[in-house]
């Protein structure tokens, strides 16, 4: 298994650009909380597929890394919640605000992908799906001075972040 290292930055060479990792911070929770809204409404009650998704993916995030482990699983937990919460009202408004959330979670994510120029990193590898979130909660931490050194190897490979494109013309100025 690719340690968490290894995973950010695989990830992170995806998203340099900042108006992309800010459409991120918005499209993912979208997107996680419409999933599990539709998924909780497979199954009974607190027994539902998001539940059993959530208790998967934290597994994952627990083994990759304990302390990111933890976080993802306050984060999914409380994201599970409102995903449940949302699949027990009533029909209509379940579907219209689950598709809502998951189709303009995307639609927000794209647009951060037209601001970096790359393709989404799930396009080459599907378990990335998984990583997106693993990856603002690690944005997070760096943000508020927290895994200085994870930040440096990320950084170190897969370049610093910035504000729009760099452009021989902008470099020139």
């Amino acid at each position: 298994m690719k340690t968490l290292a290894e995973h950010l930055t695989d990830y992170a060479r995806y998203h340099r650009d900042q108006r992309n990792i800010a459409t991120h911070a918005v499209g993912i929770p979208m997107i996680v909380v419409g999933t599990q809204a539709l998924l909780a409404r497979i199954g009974v009650g607190p027994v539902n597929a998001a539940v059993g998704a959530t208790l998967l993916a934290t597994r994952y995030y627990r083994a990759l890394d304990p302390d990111y482990g933890r976080v993802m699983t306050w984060a999914l937990g409380a994201t599970a919640a409102l995903g449940s919460a949302i699949a027990a009202m009533p029909l209509p408004v379940w579907a219209a605000a689950s598709s809502t959330l998951f189709i303009g979670g995307w639609a927000i994510q794209l647009l951060g992908h037209k601001f970096e120029g790359k393709k989404p990193a799930f396009l080459d590898d599907l378990g990335n799906l998984l990583i997106g979130p693993l990856f603002l909660a690690a944005e997070a931490a760096f943000a508020v001075g927290l895994s200085p050194e994870l930040r440096a190897e990320v950084e170190r490979v897969a370049g610093p972040t910035h504000w729009g494109r760099v452009t021989e013309t902008a470099v020139a100025a």
